[in-house]
């Protein structure tokens, strides 16, 4: 069982996509994709500094056209028993799936950035990681703090999402047990309440779409539930971004359909990191730049034999 993953926000870096877009054909689909939504994904992806791509409105369709270009890049789309994505890469697992068009994909993905967005800067407020300690002790510290467990990350990870001033004294007060707090590069309280607004905003986009039913098995964050029809993985797209994401049940998930190895898309690294305390043994490959793609395709290799 070879599972393929997709990053959310917070993954990309100043020209992470510089190296992708010189694979054959590349520049012009980012081009293409560019002119369908009306943001310029190439020069976002390779020259805006960490403040221009830590906005919403171009991190997340900056990290769903990085997934795609990586994905396709594999060039082995059967390969594949299941397919997940951590919040915005839901968008990129559920193209890859087969449940949205590429197209669709990127103005979707465009819409809730910009919802996002506008719903962020209603109120201050951000997102920081609890590394370590119980999760019942460090989820009760940061309820008492008026903070939510946005994304439940299992292997000793929490990430809280708040106003500005509640993270600060979650940055002040760490939970008992915990090892650090670490403030996240993004622009708002996602998963969380906060983000109301954009729902509903999705929603109406949403009534554009004709999904089709996942290809493989698509695992949703959030419940680690795998999703059979295409009109049930858009609604939980759209429910999403106000709901805590639950990747600790991903990969509980992951271990009960019996994983034997995890490829994450392009800007890879923090998902394998994840599984690599959470799913101890199972080999992995990140994808950060195309010098990856041959170790992912030794995997496939051994998994397609």
């Amino acid at each position: 069982m070879l599972v393929l993953v997709a990053p959310g926000q917070g993954a990309q870096s100043p020209g992470f996509l510089t190296p992708w877009l010189e694979l054959p054909g590349a520049a012009e689909r980012v081009a293409g994709w560019s002119d369908a939504i009306g943001l310029d994904l190439a020069h976002y992806g390779t020259k805006a500094d960490a403040d221009e791509i830590r906005d919403t409105a171009v991190a997340q369709p900056l990290l769903v056209a990085a997934g795609l270009l990586s994905a396709t890049a594999l060039d082995a789309p059967t390969a594949f028993g299941a397919v997940a994505g951590h919040s915005v890469g839901e968008i990129t697992a559920a193209a890859f799936a087969g449940v949205l068009s590429e197209g669709d994909a990127l103005s979707f993905v465009r819409t809730r950035g910009l919802g996002m967005a506008e719903a962020a800067a209603v109120t201050e407020t951000g997102m920081a990681a609890v590394l370590g300690g119980d999760q019942d002790v460090v989820v009760a510290h940061l309820e008492k703090l008026g903070l939510t467990p946005a994304n439940i990350n299992g292997a000793g990870q929490i990430v809280a999402a708040g106003t500005k001033e509640q993270i600060e004294a979650l940055v002040a007060e760490k939970p008992e047990g915990s090892i650090k707090v670490v403030a996240l590069q993004v622009a708002g309280a996602f998963h969380t309440h906060h983000m109301a607004p954009a729902v509903a905003t999705l929603a109406k986009a949403a009534e554009a779409l004709a999904p089709a039913d996942p290809a493989l098995k698509y695992v949703s964050n959030k419940d680690g539930l795998v999703v059979a029809t295409g009109a049930d993985v858009v609604a939980r797209l759209v429910g999403q971004v106000a709901n805590p994401v639950r990747w600790d049940l991903c990969m509980e998930t992951f271990a009960e359909l019996g994983v034997t190895g995890i490829i994450e898309l392009c800007p890879g690294g923090t998902l394998t990191g994840l599984a690599k305390r959470a799913l101890k043994g199972v080999p992995s490959v990140a994808l950060k730049t195309p010098d990856d793609l041959p170790k992912a395709a030794e995997l496939i290799a051994k998994h397609t034999a």
